[in-house]
């Protein structure tokens, strides 16, 4: 059943309507006898506003029965019910009260209540996830982000469950069939999307800090997998630095951390009840990458507490002064006040990247964008308002200076806590604590969509002196940007060899406007080896290279440079080449072979690994792309038997022969590890290593299916079965495809976690011919699936299935995309989905054909 798709327009005259004063809000979890209840539980809330004396209004609730619904003691008709309308409210007073008793329904979506069994000892499970607008899945209220209030909540569940709430618990009683009921303090006032409940068998490790009560909670059957030092670590690192650059202390009271099972997203930002999702707990070794990783995220969903939670935005318009900030200042502190102090050169490696390619869709959007409607805005959840969002943020910050921003959000707290905010009151804090005008800069940074490049432009006299130095910008034409030619503070940095090392030699901090701003400090100079026109990384922007710095890089020059921030924007600027048909498919492989091992940045390295297989899998030429697998499988090959035993490159060089490994040598050398026939020194064959080695063997034809049930016996946890799942739709035949398609697409029961495993495996690059008949399907089936199918699940198979496959297929899935679009009548969420799709099919094209005529 899909969620009501709730207007901006009808949000803001029920704002205008109400004031929400409080919610308590009563659940049963069992089934009557003291045992978890299995397909509704019982949920009575009683909401008391205030409204405008005659006026009506709605409240949401998605109801499977009801027991009773009154409004100020008389009786609410409710014979007429539909879920999308909500219960009608006629006639309010001044002063009302309403409660709403229904039975309500488990989701296995991820959104809602969410209820998950562990396959290991069959206990039950529960987490709540509300963002945008599921808080109706749980208790009837008015669910839009404006309307605040205070919650008290009472939970009867299982005597021997835990259960977690955005309040502190106050105390249990006993409750009939030997079941518990639990007692939570009120909150502080708090939108509908951040409240939160988890129950179930956890695990659960506390602490305190700085007078916060702290817990980490995890299924039983992960305990001993839960690195609780590691993860509270953090936790108090991130509590420091917050309470001292943001002036406001946390304002929730108690602050658990919940790993949960089967979550659609990293986390969730619900106020002192924070939900993650429990990859995060590592089940065997991974690379520093995934420890820094997390490590952002937890420090992400803390920022929320402010950044979100404390001071919220008004509507969803306004987005990214959640994401946007959370995302900045989450790299802030990380580089600032833990151990991961390169957090930089992962943001322009991942975030930039991210926003890079979304800015260049067909549906990018202003940063501060229109969000009409719940549905536009689940699909703004994107490169956009999180990744670009946060590097023009990061940019501001330089702009004015890092303390007056600081200051800035100092004062944004202290004026507008427990309230919701626009965009204009964050500006104004600014405006002031900076003695800066940002009006201008807002309309063109954050009110408009589009990216410029910038790319040097250079000219050397017979002596090989620069004679002229100008930084060119080029902003696109196309419908879907603004064509905007902004304003950058950057660095440009220019590089030479020195005793074996590439050395800044000179450091231009500068301001570039318009389509050419001359460089004129570095006229008269030996041109430099390499040119970096934004250097530092301090604005937003595609970089390029110039032939000079690119054949620097290509003859090892990126190996040779000190700081990992500077190879990261080396490395980025080829990709982004690379995606633009500017630089050979077959060239920028080679460029990764060639460098790759001599990264020692580990998150660097495994990205580059994982664009190279991309690059290998959509834009190359098909004839050629055998031999780029072969040559990064070899240095993969290499690099992993050269690797220090036990290294993190060791593991991330494992994984890639893995997926690029195509010889017969290669598949055997994998076989064998994985039988055990063969071991390579320090590297352990985990769980987890293990699935990997199967999945790329069953992919190429290279162990038999039967192996999968096997290897499911050996791991029977909540991973393996999702493991399995993939396997299984990897089997190259015709009949693996025509089941995975059923399942992922057809059979609405699969569970959001399980849909994605299946749509893991559908579609592998050697594996073309299989899944071709599968482009005019796809087009066939995916507006019945948005319309069953609530926005996670269906977001899943619209965006996860879109055949982006083989030279062969694009030209056909770009015609059937064109005749799918040319129905305006689809809505636009979905329309916007399949349009991003199409565009990384023709931009597939692109890069195809460059890489082709390279090689002819």
């Amino acid at each position: 059943m899909a969620v009501p798709n709730l207007t901006r327009d009808d949000a803001q005259q029920r704002a205008d309507l109400l004031d929400i004063a409080s919610y308590e809000i009563e659940l049963d979890l069992t089934d009557g006898g003291g045992k978890p209840s299995d397909r509704t539980f019982r949920s009575r809330t009683t909401i008391r506003f205030a409204a405008r004396d005659g006026a009506q209004t709605f409240v949401d609730v998605i109801a499977d029965a009801f027991h009773e619904v009154t409004l100020n003691g008389a009786d609410v008709d409710v014979s007429g019910y539909r879920p999308e309308d909500g219960i009608v409210l006629p006639s309010l007073r001044d002063d009302n009260v309403l409660v709403v008793d229904a039975d309500l329904l488990y989701t296995n979506t991820g959104e809602g209540l969410h209820r998950f069994v562990d396959p290991l000892d069959n206990e039950v499970y529960l987490y709540s996830q509300f963002e945008t607008a599921d808080a109706k899945r749980m208790y009837a209220c008015f669910d839009q982000p404006d309307l605040k209030a205070e919650f008290t909540l009472s939970v009867t569940a299982p005597a021997h469950w835990r259960v977690a709430g955005n309040g502190a618990v106050r105390r249990t009683d006993d409750a009939p069939g030997g079941a518990q009921t639990v007692h939570f303090a009120t909150t502080a006032r708090m939108s509908t999307y951040i409240t939160a409940l988890v129950a179930g068998a956890y695990h659960v490790v506390t602490d305190h800090h700085d007078g916060i009560d702290l817990g980490l909670w995890c299924r039983t059957s992960l305990a001993d997998h839960l690195d609780a030092d590691n993860l509270f670590t953090i936790t108090k690192q991130g509590f420091d630095w917050y309470h001292a650059n943001f002036g406001t202390r946390y304002a929730f009271g108690k602050y658990d951390q919940l790993f949960v099972p089967e979550f659609n997203a990293g986390a969730m930002e619900n106020a002192g009840c924070v939900t993650f999702r429990e990859d995060y707990i590592f089940r065997g070794k991974v690379t520093r990458a995934r420890y820094e990783r997390r490590a952002e995220t937890i420090l992400h969903e803390m920022a929320h507490m402010w950044f979100g939670d404390l001071v919220t935005m008004r509507w969803w318009d306004d987005l990214w002064l959640n994401e946007s900030f959370a995302t900045y200042i989450s790299v802030l502190s990380q580089t600032n006040a833990t151990e991961f102090v390169d957090g930089w050169t992962t943001f322009a490696n991942t975030e930039k990247t991210w926003a890079y390619r979304q800015d260049q869709l067909p549906s990018t959007h202003p940063i501060a964008t229109d969000a009409p409607d719940v549905q536009t805005a689940e699909v703004n959840f994107d490169g956009i308002t999180y990744a670009k969002g946060a590097s023009v943020l990061k940019q501001l910050a330089a702009y004015v200076g890092e303390d007056a921003f600081l200051a800035g959000l100092r004062d944004y707290f202290a004026a507008h806590a427990y309230g919701n905010t626009t965009l204009s009151d964050l500006l104004s804090a600014l405006e002031t604590s900076s003695g800066r005008q940002l009006s201008d800069w807002s309309k063109l940074w954050l009110e408009t969509s589009g990216i410029s490049t910038l790319r040097p432009d250079i000219a050397t006299d017979a002596d090989g002196n620069v004679s002229s130095f100008d930084v060119v910008q080029f902003a696109p034409t196309d419908v879907a940007t603004s064509n905007t030619l902004r304003p950058h503070r950057l660095v440009v940095g220019a590089y030479d060899e020195q005793d074996g090392r590439l050395v800044r030699r000179d450091r231009i901090e500068m301001d570039v406007s318009g389509e050419r701003t001359a460089v004129p400090e570095l006229v008269g100079k030996p041109r430099p080896a390499l040119v970096l026109v934004n250097d530092d990384d301090l604005t937003y922007c595609k970089q390029r290279l110039d032939e000079v710095s690119l054949a620097t890089l290509r003859a090892g020059g990126i190996a040779r440079l000190e700081s990992s921030l500077t190879r990261a924007l080396c490395w980025s600027a080829a990709w982004d080449m690379t995606r633009d048909g500017e630089l050979a498919t077959r060239d920028y492989v080679e460029l990764v072979v060639a460098g790759a091992a001599g990264e020692s940045e580990i998150g660097v390295m495994q990205s580059l690994t994982r664009q190279a297989l991309r690059a290998l899998e959509i834009y190359a030429d098909p004839d050629w792309a055998p031999t780029g697998y072969t040559a990064l499988a070899d240095a993969a090959w290499s690099a992993l038997h050269d690797a220090e035993p036990g290294s993190d490159h060791q593991l991330a060089w494992m994984h890639t022969l893995v997926n690029a490994g195509r010889s017969d040598e290669q598949l055997a050398f994998v076989r064998a590890l994985l039988d055990g026939t063969q071991t390579l020194p320090g590297l352990v064959i985990d769980a987890e290593l293990r699935w990997s080695m199967l999945l790329g063997l069953i992919a190429l034809g290279a162990a038999d299916p039967a192996e999968i049930e096997a290897e499911l016996e050996r791991d029977p946890s909540a991973a393996g079965q999702r493991h399995a799942a993939t396997a299984r739709a990897l089997v190259p035949t015709a009949e693996a495809k025509a089941a995975a398609w059923d399942l992922a697409v057809r059979q609405d029961s699969l569970t959001n976690a399980m849909q994605a495993a299946v749509i893991g495996g559908f579609a592998h690059p050697s594996q073309a011919a299989l899944v071709e008949p599968y482009v005019s399907t796809y087009f066939e089936d995916v507006p019945q699936v948005w319309e069953r199918r609530t926005s996670e699940v269906a977001q899943n198979v619209v965006v996860g299935l879109f055949p982006v496959w083989t030279s062969t297929v694009a030209k056909s899935t770009l015609d059937a995309a064109d005749a799918f679009l040319a129905d305006e009548s689809r809505p636009s969420a979905l329309r916007r989905l399949v349009s991003e799709g199409r565009a990384d099919v023709a931009r597939a094209l692109h890069a195809r054909a460059a890489d082709v005529s390279a090689g002819s």
